[in-house]
């Protein structure tokens, strides 16, 4: 990354990766960058480290961590990029992470994310960092949006009452991100942390100091004391061998407070904190006439509509995959077509297996991957760029509530179109084990973007948008039937919760392009290589007439139930590697790229329909074993084996009378 500045130098190195929690090794500090969710924190992340970051799960957590190396002007800095969370109480996974790490002593210094455009929510969770005691550097992030919504911040003001540096940012730009590292690194030099405590009422105070009072106002004495009133059992738990006093006066003074409030002390305390954040936004913030956010606004109204927001989500979704379609259709046949006109026209076994097994395998991979695969992860990472995707997820919690599920199941099962592996692994955000397993379950039946590639590479581009629209259909009608089937039989119950849908932002073209090539090379570098072996191999059995008996066995399932060509039994086993790799390796056991010439348009729907049901790829069974362990995984896939057979053999005959 290159920061503005005209010395700021920048860069990622990976070197200090690995280190002990809690110490900065080889680098001269540690870093840790908390936020709420959608505030722009991993933009900011991303700003700081590019691409050379490393992605694991915190030991013992099933909750994402990243990390990367910043060199700032002579300083080296590890960044930690801590999980969005709302507070730091710990009553989920993500807010314990929070906690657990700050408290270790891992950080030294903590740069606070704050979205702009919803400054007095963002403070509850600003207030808890500074009672921390850990130098805090409050970045105002997203200020272009509210601008736009006519609102203006005194960032001198705000750092005044809060008692620590603020610094303006519009991440997706790089706007403000070199100021940023040198403030604190400036912070980090003093050794300061802020310099005005955050008072609350008068009950709360004199609990808090009578509390700091038995500690002998010890290290973040006052943090403690508050999560002691409280009541973190965790904190309880680790302070009742040295400090048993503490506990039990923390306790009985805990019931004081609620009995004053007539809530529960965590309730009062909640209210205290939002009470202050409220009276600080109040004094920093100036809200006029949106300047140009009267479009947006119509827009999020438009999306978030009972009724219309359907209608446009239904248009968004037709739209994209007609585009898909045709875009993908043409890009692939001209890569066929430059490839086919420098045939050499090779005959025997070996020239044969070259061209026909390697090449043609690379080219019909090429096509693949460029015609329907980067412009679908382009289109992907618009959606969740633009806000728009959590509106989407937001008109999902409805129908989610058929199959018992609530609206953070929907974000997994969005995030299934791209592909199943990160949906599963995304299924962790969901609080009940219940919950998780059937989110899980349904989110390997939603079309990934491979499974998108082969139902609109063979039945959008031969048969039409409308006909690869009715596989999604079909395919939605089973998840739904399945959801509400896995709904009565789980035991178990299913919470509620509160989903936040962002502003409406302009996409960063840039950052498109990131994300896409992110979501895209792995392909290029991994799949596609596999893909022109996988074609090698097969074109080599077809020449040696070794394929033959593999397709006579299979034949009973694929022939007689499926009404399938027999070279079609060979493509449900290699599409257990890679679902997009079956409409390569199609060709190659076809014989031929003209698929509407070995296939007829009954044959086609039902191969394209069996391949989106059928079991999951080798990654996807993969990331089921380590979610729900391999025996739900063993009966999730062969649940969906044999549900692909029996919808594909009743659909077979359901239109053949009609096609």
């Amino acid at each position: 990354m290159s920061c503005r500045g005209n010395k700021a130098k920048v860069r990622a190195d990976m070197s200090c990766h690995g280190m002990n929690v809690g110490s900065s090794g080889d680098c001269d500090a540690v870093v840790a960058l908390v936020g709420n969710a959608n505030v722009g924190k991993s933009a900011i992340f991303n700003q700081l480290t590019g691409l050379e970051q490393t992605v694991g799960n915190w030991p013992g957590k099933t909750v994402e961590r990243a990390e990367g190396l910043l060199f700032h002007n002579g300083v080296r800095l590890r960044m930690v990029d801590l999980p969005g969370t709302y507070s730091l109480s710990t009553g989920t996974a993500e807010e314990s992470v929070a906690q657990e790490y700050l408290l270790s002593g891992a950080a030294d210094i903590v740069i606070n994310v704050i979205d702009a455009t919803a400054l007095e929510r963002n403070l509850f969770l600003t207030l808890q960092l500074i009672e921390t005691g850990i130098p805090v550097v409050a970045v105002l992030n997203l200020t272009d949006a509210a601008r736009q919504r006519g609102i203006r911040i005194d960032v001198r003001k705000l750092g005044m009452l809060l008692g620590i540096p603020v610094v303006e940012t519009v991440a997706v730009h790089g706007r403000g991100i070199h100021e940023l590292i040198d403030e604190a690194i400036r912070l980090l030099k003093k050794g300061t942390r802020s310099r005005r405590t955050v008072r609350y009422g008068p009950e709360v105070e004199r609990a808090v100091t009578g509390l700091e009072a038995l500690m002998r106002r010890g290290k973040r004495s006052r943090w403690k004391a508050l999560r002691l009133l409280e009541g973190d059992a965790g904190l309880s738990r680790r302070m009742r061998q040295k400090h048993p006093d503490v506990v039990e006066r923390a306790s009985a003074l805990s019931l004081e407070l609620g009995d004053h409030h007539g809530e529960p002390a965590s309730t009062v305390l909640a209210s205290e904190r939002y009470a202050v954040a409220g009276r600080v936004a109040r004094e920093v913030m100036h809200v006029s006439s949106a300047i140009n956010g009267r479009g947006a606004e119509m827009l999020d109204r438009l999306s978030l509509h009972p009724v219309l927001g359907y209608v446009l989500m239904i248009v968004v979704m037709l739209a994209i995959l007609a585009f898909i379609s045709i875009l993908g259709g043409w890009i692939a046949q001209g890569i066929e077509r430059a490839f086919e006109s420098a045939n050499p026209r090779m005959d025997g076994f070996g020239p044969g297996l070259l061209w026909n097994g390697a090449v043609v395998g690379l080219y019909s991979a090429l096509g693949v991957a460029f015609g329907f695969l980067l412009p679908f992860y382009l289109i992907l990472s618009a959606l969740e760029n633009s806000g728009y995707l959590p509106r989407i997820a937001f008109l999902m919690d409805r129908p989610c509530h058929l199959m018992g599920l609530h609206g953070k199941a929907s974000v997994p099962f969005i995030v299934a179109f791209g592909c199943n592996v990160p949906a599963c692994v995304g299924c962790r955000i969901i609080e009940t084990k219940r919950d998780r397993l059937i989110a899980t379950f349904l989110s390997t039946l939603i079309p990934c973007s491979a499974r998108t590639i082969v139902i609109l590479g063979i039945v959008g581009t031969y048969m039409g948008p409308l006909w690869a629209i009715s596989i999604y259909i079909i395919d939605f009608l089973l998840i739904l039937a399945i959801g509400r089937i896995l709904n009565a039989t789980v035991k178990g119950r299913s919470v509620g919760i509160i989903m936040e849908v962002p502003p409406f932002r302009k996409p960063v073209p840039r950052l498109l392009a990131r994300q896409a090539w992110a979501r895209f090379r792995p392909f290029l570098v991994m799949a596609v290589p596999l893909i022109v072996l996988g074609s090698t191999v097969i074109e080599g059995l077809r020449l040696a007439h070794a394929m033959d008996e593999l397709t006579l066995w299979m034949s009973p399932m694929t022939v007689g139930w499926l009404g399938l060509p027999a070279f079609t039994g060979v493509l449900f086993l290699l599409g257990i590697l890679r679902k997009e790799a079956a409409l390569v390796f199609l060709a190659a056991v076809a014989g031929t790229v003209d698929i509407a010439a070995a296939m007829s348009p009954v044959q086609m729907f039902v191969f394209a329909l069996v391949m989106t049901i059928y079991i999951p790829c080798t990654a996807t069974i993969a990331a089921l074993a380590r979610e729900v362990g391999w025996k739900n995984t063993a009966i999730i896939t062969f649940s969906e084996i044999g549900l692909a057979l029996l919808v594909g053999g009743i659909t077979y005959r359901a239109l053949l009378p009609f096609i």
